[in-house]
């Protein structure tokens, strides 16, 4: 018997159809996976379950009873809460007030700060992270921990249904394994679950059906353990996705373009390695380990301590690296965080991609709009952004085809090293692809790649050679032929010497 059903559900905005005539049965006991590319149509499905967005057209039920939530709060009361892919969390606040927002324990009229706590403490106790304190502010947390978060304030409503959108995308594996024992604790529980992922083998671990959506229509339902990953693939894409990793010949050039020689920064404590022409040099790693740090400090977001960083053969200033010395320099940064510091979300995608290479399309000064959409457009195109056009507002696009906004400006900037901080996440298995192949075109162009990558498939399907970051020291790097998935782990965990 189903407990939720979409009849027919379309949703539109502008010209851009988000759902069209979408079905839908989520079953009493299931965790249902859904899946498909990015600006599929997802999230918005969700956002329409969830109450912050109401459908143009088409029915909801829910156990039999017309379903049409005016809000988020109203779906609480309902019994429905979500857990956003872009966190959605108020960062000026506690952990405390962000779990309990809406539902804050009250006496009199007056908040209950003790039970606010003890509320707070029986759910963290579900879902342990050792840097998450109830009184602790959300703005000094990492991505990872406001993931949890996230989680955790779903977990508070005490929801009967909970929707979850990639809830796993800025998770390590110990994190990951402990969601999914709990996922499986609440379907014993009677908790139904609508789950969202790019990774296929998180899907088959955890979810009971799958409903593939394609272009805002739901394409296919089925049993996910009766269904091939290659049948899954071409539903979601439209295509058979023969190759996930482009082939290519190994790089040829000694010529190095970064030399990095102990380096030491806040949250690292030291890192020596060269980047090579030519070359995708991996590095992994734990979450907080230290990549992100290192990668941060050499294009100038956070100080240098000590160390020397020599750009094609010439030394830098450390003191004095700033991001916009290094544009200049021929660096370009992809960030990790697209929405708080990745892109601009209020513009269009035509100031974003041209954002740092405005030259290219500007006389004496001027921004000439005509050249500027030319080229945003050309970059809308080799990377299939899906939008109206290039100057759409950047925020109103999808988690995936922002990422490739933001791929595309350092396409346009002509970056000669590209420093790519977790550059799929969030990612469909086609728009994966498509990454790949840029990644792979720009290490055939002579340039070279640094790859930071939680996801070990990716680092030994793309990269030359790997180093491995533990507690904010930087291994050797060797040929990648030279690792395996097992002694990454090792490393990174410090149970292996490097």
């Amino acid at each position: 018997m189903a407990l939720i059903e979409l009849h027919n559900v379309s949703k539109h905005y502008g010209a851009t159809i988000a759902l069209d005539q979408v079905n839908f049965q989520l079953l009493k006991g299931e965790v249902h996976a859904l899946i498909g590319e990015n600006g599929a149509g997802k999230s918005t499905l969700m956002n329409i379950l969830a109450g912050a967005v109401r459908p143009d057209s088409g029915a909801i039920t829910l156990a039999e009873q017309p379903y049409s939530p005016t809000s988020p709060l109203a779906a609480r009361h309902h019994g429905i809460a979500q857990i956003h892919q872009e966190l959605s969390l108020c960062l000026h606040l506690t952990v405390a007030e962000n779990i309990l927002l809406g539902i804050e324990p009250a006496r009199a009229g007056w908040l209950d700060r003790q039970a606010a706590r003890r509320r707070t403490l029986e759910v963290l106790q579900s879902f342990p992270h050792p840097d998450i304190q109830p009184e602790r502010r959300v703005s000094q947390l990492s991505v990872a921990a406001r993931q949890v978060v996230e989680i955790c304030r779903a977990l508070a409503a005490r929801a009967s249904i909970i929707l979850m959108d990639e809830p796993t995308s800025s998770l390590q594996r110990q994190d990951v394994e402990n969601l999914f024992s709990l996922i499986r604790r609440m379907r014993r529980e009677g908790i139904r679950i609508i789950y969202i992922s790019h990774f296929l083998e998180e899907v088959r671990e955890i979810a009971d059906r799958y409903t593939v959506m394609r272009d805002g229509k739901t394409i296919s339902t089925g049993q996910i353990e009766s269904t091939p990953d290659e049948d899954l693939v071409a539903q979601m894409v439209g295509r058979p996705v023969t190759i996930l990793y482009p082939p290519r010949e190994p790089p040829r050039s000694e010529d190095v373009v970064l030399d990095v020689r102990d380096l030491v920064a806040p949250g690292l404590k030291h890192a020596s390695f060269q980047l090579r022409r030519g070359e995708i040099f991996g590095i992994a790693g734990l979450m907080g380990a230290g990549r992100t740090e290192l990668i941060r400090a050499l294009f100038g977001l956070q100080p240098i301590e000590a160390g020397a960083v020599n750009l094609r053969s010439q030394p830098t200033a450390i003191k004095h690296a700033s991001p916009h010395r290094r544009i200049a320099q021929g660096v370009g940064y992809l960030s990790e965080d697209r929405n708080g510091e990745g892109l601009a979300l209020a513009l269009p995608i035509a100031d974003n991609i041209t954002l740092t290479r405005f030259s290219t399309c500007a006389d004496w000064g001027w921004v000439d709009v005509r050249k500027q959409r030319q080229q945003a457009t050309t970059w809308v195109r080799s990377l299939a952004i899906k939008a109206a056009d290039s100057f759409q507002r950047t925020g109103t696009l999808s988690g995936g085809n922002q990422q490739k906004v933001a791929l595309a400006r350092l396409l346009h900037q002509d970056a000669d090293i590209l420093l790519l901080d977790e550059p799929t996440r969030g990612i469909d298995i086609g728009s994966k692809a498509q990454i790949y192949e840029v990644m792979v075109g720009c290490a055939e162009a002579n340039k070279a790649v640094l790859l930071v990558s939680s996801y070990l498939p990716e680092l030994f399907g793309m990269c030359d050679r790997l180093a491995v970051m533990c507690r904010g020291r930087l291994s050797p790097a060797r040929p990648i032929d030279r690792w395996t998935p097992e002694l990454v782990l090792q490393t990174a965990i410090g149970a292996e010497a490097a």
